[in-house]
């Protein structure tokens, strides 16, 4: 089970996995713990029914059986049509049918930053899984695992819609229609015309702008004329639903909606979050955890007291990427107050959020150099375990585990030219 970097360069196929720029490899995939395993293989599904649960709770406030509020902070910034779309009887029960947390490795366990479900590093993960299974590495997922999911969520074929905006992925979706066969086809969005073939929407909805065809291929998927997959339901696609699992007018909704266990295990792993609002509190109230009673207060919050994450939600061009993504203690006291009065600012208009800040554990692991050399980087890392959903059985199961390893010195873990991009597998304890 030794693999050199000369193995993986030569094994990469033709052009690369990644549009911007590649990633430094590892001789090893990472390993986790055996309950680190048991978590990951358990959490697919009670994600999927927080997904559920979360649509529930949209349509019912949007339908006037639970206060509207929640429909509304939902809607805020999404165009008319895409509004009355996701609002109508037609998209109920249509969910993405792929999911992929992202779960960073802390003392404590797991804390979860996002839930996405129109994740990249599809066919990267898929790539790495083979690649490392092929030189006797028992992969999280399996070798093929990452390649029969995607197949289930387009049986027949169909077209994979990539659009210019999410164009660095491009290469990956091209390899992995290439390995499922000539029914599958990576297309330009921009460019994609309806017709009649399932599709896997790789664009973000903010970006419909671009996609000459989006609105046809919303009114055709909710007609039945064909099937598209993550479907045109932009409050899925929202980081607000990890603050909202926390709030506290929401709690007694949560608990009818969610079994005690599913509640449970999300609380265990999202850190508490809030939504910036700038409706004035009770003068005996207190924003919760915070223990302050107004937004001001905490914009001028010692840099000790804001180890806080403010997250722009969906919708937005920088929603994505860490781009929008500010850490408190890491900005300058003047630069916390302007980012977070801004965010509180645009509610009604664009929703951003709020959260814990939870510290990614210092692991060590080997990395080679350029030369093919191994050195061990000491660093922090991210877990994003790949949940695909079967539309004939409605099961969600684990595919693939993708981690993402990057120096120490960095706070924000995504993919980066000096990061590490490796599959997982479960060690000895």
């Amino acid at each position: 089970m030794k693999l050199s970097l000369e193995m993986l360069r030569r094994e990469l196929p033709a052009g690369g996995l990644f549009g911007g720029g590649g990633w430094r490899w590892s001789p090893e995939p990472l390993r986790l713990s055996r309950a680190e395993v048991r978590k990951i293989r358990s959490l697919g599904h009670a994600l999927a029914k927080f997904q559920q649960a979360c649509d529930a709770l949209y349509r019912r406030s949007a339908s006037g059986k639970i206060p509207g509020w929640l429909a509304s902070l939902l809607d805020a910034g999404k165009p008319d049509w895409l509004v009355a779309y996701q609002r109508d009887s037609g998209a109920a029960h249509r969910l993405p049918g792929v999911i992929r947390p992202d779960l960073i490795l802390t003392p404590d366990g797991f804390a979860m930053s996002e839930l996405d479900s129109v994740p990249g590093g599809i066919g990267v993960t898929a790539w790495l899984s083979q690649t490392y299974a092929a030189a006797g590495w028992n992969v999280l997922g399996g070798a093929d695992g990452m390649e029969e999911g995607f197949r289930k969520l387009l049986p027949d074929g169909g077209a994979v819609l990539v659009s210019a905006e999410s164009g660095d992925y491009r290469p990956e979706m091209e390899w992995l229609a290439q390995r499922l066969g000539s029914a599958w086809e990576v297309v330009a969005a921009e460019a994609y015309q309806p017709d009649g073939r399932a599709v896997y929407r790789f664009f973000e909805l903010f970006d419909w702008g671009s996609i000459p065809s989006a609105q046809a291929l919303a009114a055709g998927a909710a007609a039945g004329s064909w099937r598209v997959t993550p479907p045109f339901i932009p409050h899925l696609e929202d980081k607000l639903w990890l603050a909202l699992l926390w709030s506290p007018s929401l709690r007694g909704l949560w608990e009818q909606s969610l079994r005690g266990a599913h509640l449970q295990r999300l609380r265990e792993i999202v850190p508490f979050g809030w939504v910036p609002d700038p409706t004035p509190l009770p003068p005996q109230a207190a924003l919760p955890r915070l223990g302050v009673h107004s937004w001001e207060e905490v914009a001028d919050f010692s840099q000790k007291d804001r180890r806080l994450v403010l997250k722009i939600s969906g919708f937005h061009e920088t929603a994505w990427g860490s781009r929008g993504v500010f850490i408190g203690h890491d900005l300058s006291a003047a630069e916390w107050r302007k980012r977070l009065l801004h965010a509180v600012a645009e509610s009604g208009r664009q929703p951003w959020m709020l959260q814990e800040f939870r510290e990614g554990r210092l692991i060590e692991h080997p990395v080679f150099r350029d030369d093919g050399s191994v050195e061990i980087l000491r660093g922090r890392a991210r877990i994003c375990p790949y949940y695909f959903t079967d539309p004939a059985t409605g099961e969600t199961s684990l595919a693939g585990c993708l981690a993402t390893l990057v120096p120490a010195d960095k706070k924000k873990i995504h993919g980066m030219r000096d990061g590490v991009l490796l599959p997982c597998v479960e060690g000895e304890s």
